[in-house]
Order: C-alpha cells, then sequence, then structure tokens
C-alpha cells in the first residue's frame, strides 16, 4: 500500500533548516484510516479465525476507534459493541456524530458510568459482559494490543529509514510502539501525548522496552478531546497553509508540538522530521458541535 510522504514548507522551517514530512495514512479511507486500520488490520483476521462473531470495544464519546471498528465489524459481517464511557450518554447519543456514525454501521452501545468504565479491565467485568453477551473478541481502548502493534509496524517502509526522527500523536501508545518496533537504529520516534500524565511512559515500557522513544507530554492541551482557541486556530491555519487537514484530538496537537520544538531549536539544524497522519478526521463533525455551544471558532473542514 502506497502512502504519500507530503513536503510541509513553511517559514519557520526554512528558516531553522529543518524538513518536515506528513505521511498521510488519513489518506487510506474515510473511516478506517491511520493507525485505526493497522491496528484492526490484524485483530480481525485473528477474530475471524477463532471463529468470533461478535466483538466488543471501549471507548469515550469522541472515539475515532469506536467508529472505525463499527465500520471495521461490519465490512466483514461481525456484530460491534462499543462499551462507552459515560451513561449520560444513553440519552442523548443520537446527538453525538461519532456514536450515530458507529450506529450506522451497525455498533450497539452499552453505556457505563465512569467508575465503571475505569474497571474495564477486571475480570469481574469482563465475566458481566460475557453474562450479557455471551462469546466475543474483545479489543482494548484505543484498540491496542499485540497484533495491533503488530500493524501498527507496517507504517514504517523502506523510504521512510531515511528520515531522522519520527513523530506521532500517543494515545494509548500502540502505534509509538508499532513504530520503535520498525524504525532502524539511527532514528528514533518522539511521541506527543493526547491526554494529560506521565502513566502513558510506563504503559509504552511494558511494549517498548527498547529505549528509540520520547514522550513530550506538554502539548495535551488540557487532555483527551480537550482542545481550545489556539488550536482551533492552528489547524486552520495550517490546512489553509498546506492543504492538510488535522484533528483536534492527536494531529493537530501533534504538529502543533513539532513546530513549536522547531521554534525553540529543540532540533538540530538539517534534521530530517517524518510526522505520522493517523488520521480521525471524522472526529471533527462532533467537536464542532461543541464548540459552537462554546461560542468558539470552528474547524475548517
Amino acid at each position: 500500500m502506497y502512502i504519500e510522504n507530503q513536503p510541509v514548507d513553511l517559514p519557520i522551517l526554512r528558516e531553522k533548516k529543518i524538513s518536515l514530512h506528513v505521511k498521510r495514512e488519513d489518506l487510506i479511507h474515510p473511516l478506517i484510516s491511520g493507525n485505526k486500520f493497522r491496528k484492526l488490520k490484524y485483530n480481525l483476521e485473528e477474530a475471524q479465525k477463532k471463529g468470533c462473531q461478535t466483538l466488543i470495544t471501549f471507548g469515550g464519546a469522541f472515539s475515532n476507534h469506536i467508529a472505525a471498528t463499527a465500520y471495521a465489524c461490519n465490512q466483514v459481517g461481525m456484530a460491534a459493541i462499543g462499551i462507552i464511557r459515560g451513561e449520560e450518554l444513553a440519552l442523548q447519543w443520537q446527538q453525538n456524530p461519532t456514536l450515530l456514525l458507529a450506529h450506522q454501521h451497525g455498533m450497539r452501545f452499552k453505556f457505563v458510568s465512569r467508575a465503571m468504565y475505569r474497571e474495564k479491565k477486571s475480570t469481574e467485568f469482563e465475566l458481566q459482559l460475557r453474562n450479557e453477551f455471551g462469546d466475543f473478541y474483545a479489543l482494548p481502548e484505543g484498540g491496542t494490543n499485540v497484533l495491533a502493534i503488530k500493524g501498527c509496524e507496517e507504517m514504517i517502509t523502506q523510504k521512510d529509514l531515511t528520515y531522522d526522527i519520527v513523530c506521532t500523536a500517543v494515545g494509548t501508545g500502540g502505534t509509538l510502539v508499532g513504530i520503535s518496533n520498525a524504525i532502524s537504529h539511527s532514528q528514533s520516534v518522539l511521541g506527543f501525548a493526547a491526554l494529560k500524565g506521565d502513566f502513558l511512559k510506563e504503559d509504552i515500557r511494558n511494549f517498548a522496552p527498547k529505549g528509540k522513544w520520547e514522550l513530550q507530554t506538554d502539548y495535551h492541551f488540557g487532555g483527551y478531546a480537550k482542545v481550545s482557541e489556539t488550536l482551533v486556530t492552528f489547524i486552520n491555519d495550517f490546512k489553509e497553509q498546506t492543504k492538510i487537514p488535522l484533528d483536534p484530538i492527536y494531529t493537530g496537537k501533534l504538529v502543533f508540538g513539532i513546530l513549536d520544538l522547531i521554534q525553540k531549536d529543540y532540533f538540530k539544524p538539517n534534521t530530517k522530521i517524518l510526522a505520522i497522519h493517523t488520521g480521525g478526521l471524522q472526529g471533527i463533525t462532533g467537536m464542532n458541535t461543541r464548540l459552537k455551544k462554546k461560542n468558539l471558532p470552528l474547524i475548517r473542514q
């Protein structure tokens, strides 16, 4: 599969003598794009190999993973059930573009409280789900597991080994780990956390002990699904300048962080950077609904 590495030409890059390309994984598919395609690929193969007819996974109201899983399961004839964080959504999910999209592709929902959602990895919770839904193939929040990492390793091809640093947004860490496993010994990975806190570092170390990666935690803009007027303006300006659309949850924060670090001379002159566009553009519609209620600028689509 050929994915374009699109060059970015901005004054700050010329001034600092930095080369930046964006790997357009968002162009794989409108719904199963970027790392969601990569993470689902081998998990769906495994589920079918085991003869599972139902897949259960987890996510929040704006989860790209939920939308992509619903579509992918529909395509292969599997039933999909989403365990959704926030029981208040049970009466208003039809006003949520991401959940509505997932439902249109056949996903059924179980809405749980945030306290119960935190127990999603417990044996008791899994037994409860099996009593309610029968046998199923379980996929973690964000889709990250060993098979997902195997899929993410395929993001890096021979032509990508010429870059000095590969940058990616980080949610659950699977994409960063896959990239870290696939790059050459002379390269490194720089992850930009979309969530608050340093807990991700320990999760990533469990999968990627090699240490060819670093995690930037200063560009989460308040945490998962949190955005600001500054970020919205940046996303709109970047698209106007480069014709590359960014999403507000992951890739907007990623590229904002990269350019801010370039401004601060974090990278040496003549560094070649590859930024991975992990898709997620479906989330813009839902985020614009929230921004409109707050009388904030909207992300142009």
